[in-house]
Parts: C-alpha cells; structure tokens; sequence
C-alpha cells in the first residue's frame, strides 16, 4: 500500500476513490477527473431513484460506464464493488479519522437541508430531526460503518499477491500532498504520452 509520498506507476485511466460517508470521495473524484480529463459520474446518482428508491439499472449502469477505457468513481455499494476493484487501475483510501469524516457528513447534511439542495432524481435531505428517528440516516450510517474499509481496504491491498495498487491517505493535507506531488507527477507523465502517441496532423 501506497503512502502519500510514494510514487506512482500505475495507469491513470481507471480510478476509485475509497472512504466513508463524508470522507469525500466524490470531491476528489470530480477534482482527478477535472485534472486528468477522464469522465466522472457520481455513483450515488446511479444507485438513487425517485423517493431514495433503488433504481434497478443500477448494476448495469455500474457495468457500461466502467466498461470505458476512462473514469473516476467512488467505490461503495457492496453489489458492484468486486466490478470496481477488478476493472480499476488505481484506488484512493480516504483513511480520515472519525471526527473528520464526521463533522463533514453532518455539515453536508444540514446545509442541503437548509438550501433545500435537490440531489439525485429530485431527492432532498430529509428534515434533521429524522437523525433521532431513522436508524440509516446518513450521519448514523457514516457513524455506525466508520471501521469497514479499515478491516476491508488492508484485505484487498494484499489480495492477488498485492497487485493492486492502492494509496492510503489520511487527513486533507495528504490529500493535498499527493494530489501535488505524486499524483501531479503522474498526470503530467500520462498527459505527454498521450500527445506522443497521436497521430501527426495531417498536411
């Protein structure tokens, strides 16, 4: 397992972001899909019908759009997360601490409640009191699973022999270190291969 210093040798086409409810992968999805080009679609936009109903196309959609040659998405729901790991090039782990992960779900949370944000297929936040009423309510979720990945992650970075590659970051300044440094370095070495590999205008 990668550390926020390590380098990166890896394909940079095919990437998931790891982490709890609030850790913040959908921000460094969009964020290494901004720098790299490569397409981002929200998982959670796939997964959520109308009224927080499952929607049924859900696995297939997993399945098209990871089928591309290029994407970032975030790695959660237990359906189609084998899909994820066996087509990716590259994992993030989010490994933030509790209070982190926790003081960003809950101010998410009430600021799209607040605003009245409308997420995925008219979907809104419900009312905050809820929190003391629903057992999944998402800061009770992201409470209840924070210890998953780090007993899940671990086992996949020595699955296979330790093939995959996964990077560990834990709090935002090794988000922002890597994202400066290895990852910064990796992009810049995929984006002149890319034009290299082009073919040369035409005369």
């Amino acid at each position: 397992m990668l550390g926020p210093d390590d380098p990166l040798s890896c394909p940079l086409n095919k990437i998931v972001v790891a982490g709890g409810s609030g850790a913040g992968k959908t921000t460094l999805c969009r964020e290494i899909s901004a720098r790299l080009g490569v397409p981002h679609v929200e998982i959670d936009s796939l997964y959520h019908g109308p009224e927080w109903t499952p929607r049924p196309e859900f696995a297939a959609d997993v399945d098209r759009i990871t089928a591309g040659p290029e994407w970032a998405i975030e790695y959660t729901y237990r359906s189609v997360k084998p899909l994820l790991v066996d087509r990716m090039d590259l994992m993030v782990w989010l490994d933030h601490p509790r209070r982190t992960v926790i003081r960003r779900v809950v101010s998410r949370t009430v600021s799209r409640r607040l605003r009245r944000t409308e997420l995925w297929n008219g979907n809104r936040e419900a009312a905050l009191w809820t929190i003391l009423t629903d057992h999944d309510h998402i800061v009770r979720w992201s409470w209840r699973v924070y210890g998953r990945y780090r007993a899940e992650i671990p086992a996949l970075a020595t699955a296979d022999g330790g093939q995959l590659t996964i990077v560990r970051l834990v709090g935002q300044r090794q988000v922002d270190a890597w994202l400066a440094g290895p990852f910064a370095t990796a992009a810049t070495t995929r984006s002149s291969q890319e034009v290299s590999s082009s073919p040369p205008p035409e005369e």
